[in-house]
Order: C-alpha cells, then structure tokens, then sequence
C-alpha cells in the first residue's frame, strides 16, 4: 500500500472513533435524566411494606417522598396524611387531603379521613360538614355515617346524632364502636334505659374492649343497678376500686338530705332553728368525657367516666 493510502486509512480511523466518542456533557444530562426518572419510579411492595412497619417519622418521611412523585394520587396522598396525623401533624395532613380533593371531589375515603383530621384539630363543624358530604357520596358507607354520628353528638345535636347511629347500624348491625356512641348519646339525652340497651349489645361484640364495659356500668349504677354494675366493674378492675366506684356513684345520686336529718345527727347544743326552705333533692351528674380518640383520660382514682370509642 502507498503511503498516501496508509494516511487517508489512519485519518479515517481517527475520524470514525471522534464521532463514536459521547460529548461529556450530553453524557452528563443523559446521566442526570435516567437518575431523575429512577427517583420517581413509584417504590416497590416491598420498599413500602418495609416503611409501614418503620417508626411513625420514617413511614411519614417516606410518604411524603412518595407523595412528592405524584401528588395527584389518591392512594398516596390518603397514606401520606395517615402518617402525618401519626407523628401529629394534622394540619399539614388537612392540607395534603384538601388540595387532593380539588382532583377527586366527593371521594368518601378523602372525605372521611378529612372529617377526622378536623375533629382532632377541634374544628367540630367543619369535621361535621365533611363526614355529611361522605354520606351522600357514599350512603351505603356506615363509617361516614357512624362518624357524622359523633360530630354531631360533638355539637349537642343528640337527636341527630342518634339517626345518623341509626343508620349506620342498619348497614352494620354489630358495629362496636357506633352501638357504644349511640349508647352515650342516649344517655346524653337522658335515656338510661335505651342507652342501657346499645352498651349491653356492645358489650356482647367479640371486639369490645374495657371501655364499652365501664360505659355499661355506669349507665347501670346511674339507673342504681349497683350489684351488677359491680359484676361488669369487677372484670376489669380490683374489687376495691369496684366498690370505691359504686359507694362514689350512690352518693352523687342520693338526693340531698333534709334538715330534720342533719339535725337529728348533730349534737343538741347546736342545734338551730331550720330554714325557712328546705332543699330540694338535686341528684349530681357524673363527668363525661369526649371522644376517648381525642382526649378522654386514663380512669382517675373513681373511674367513673363516660368513654366514647373512636370512629
């Protein structure tokens, strides 16, 4: 070969491997593209899996990432407020389920985990408005009706309340916790023996729990049913502050005693002339507590509350 053909074959190599060479930098936005579209890949079953069981600002952090990816989603974003609400950031949860709403308007889920975002932040009518759109979105929901259902015994609407339980128990009969508010809401309303009623079923629900048991009892030891009060009491707590409860229950509904008693009991120097009026017997009304899910505490040295269960 001459070597004016050897030049013109080495130049053609060189011009061949020039243009097979990646000009760095489109190399280095080919890099950051393929990274950016990895990063939004939505996370596997298993990524996700492992972040529910993780601690409740690992799960959130991780949600909020997932989140990030597709804010539309309705999934993600109800999961995203879920693990806001549980390291108790229910504002920002109230946010991320708001401006979800926009893109899916009159979703029962987003509805309901809204209602119940709002009733943990105190806003009781907002909460009630939310849960009474779920149920015309979703009538055949007895979540949304059972949660309205608080709201508005929340609002003293305990007439309202109670149709809203009704309904509820006319989708699910044996629902635990709507058969222990709708008791607590009858006996709201003054109605022992109806409240009576829904605690007993409760109570008989295989999930029940101790404070569908110490509602029970109490609403028995209010209609002076202080032997069985005790029996149920004593299931769960030692037979001391059983019978500290129901003394404690008796002397809050005794009426008053008269002056001709007092008098009878007290030592003859000093004894006086009665009043003019007597008093009149005023039976005393035991502490109610609100939603145990919101702020009921821990049974005191009485015990004597009314416990509502979450919804």
């Amino acid at each position: 070969m001459s070597r004016a053909k050897t030049s013109l074959a080495a130049l053609a190599v060189v011009l061949s491997a020039c243009a097979t060479s990646p000009d760095p930098a489109e190399q280095v936005e080919q890099d950051y593209a393929q990274a950016v579209e990895a990063a939004m890949q939505p996370a596997t079953p298993e990524e996700v899996a492992a972040a529910n069981r993780a601690d409740p600002l690992t799960k959130a952090n991780f949600w909020a990432k997932e989140h990030a990816k597709d804010p539309d989603n309705l999934d993600k974003a109800l999961s995203f407020a879920s693990a806001l609400r549980g390291i108790g950031s229910d504002e920002r949860a109230i946010e991320v389920l708001s401006q979800v709403l926009v893109v899916h308007p009159g979703d029962p889920d987003l509805l309901i985990a809204l209602g119940k975002a709002l009733s943990t932040q105190n806003d009781i009518v907002a909460s009630a408005r939310a849960f009474e759109q779920a149920t015309r979105t979703a009538p055949d929901r007895a979540e949304g009706w059972a949660a309205l259902g608080t709201s508005l015994d929340k609002l003293d609407r305990h007439e309202d309340a109670q149709r809203a339980y009704t309904q509820a128990l006319l989708l699910e009969p044996t629902r635990t916790s709507t058969l222990t508010n709708y008791g607590l809401s009858l006996a709201l309303s003054g109605n022992l023996i109806a409240a009576e009623e829904k605690l007993r079923l409760a109570a008989a629900q295989p999930d029940a729990d101790v404070r569908v048991t110490e509602n029970l009892a109490l609403i028995l030891g209010l209609q002076g049913k202080y032997d069985e009060m005790a029996e149920i009491s004593s299931r769960h707590a030692p037979q001391g502050v059983v019978e500290q409860n129901a003394k404690l229950l008796q002397d809050m509904i005794q009426p008053v005693r008269s002056w001709e008693a007092l008098e009878a009991e007290a030592p003859a120097a000093k004894r006086s002339a009665p009043p003019v009026e007597k008093t009149k017997p005023t039976p005393a009304t035991p502490p109610v507590a609100t939603n145990a899910e919101d702020s009921a505490p821990e049974a005191s040295s009485t015990g004597l509350r009314l416990r509502r269960s979450g919804e």
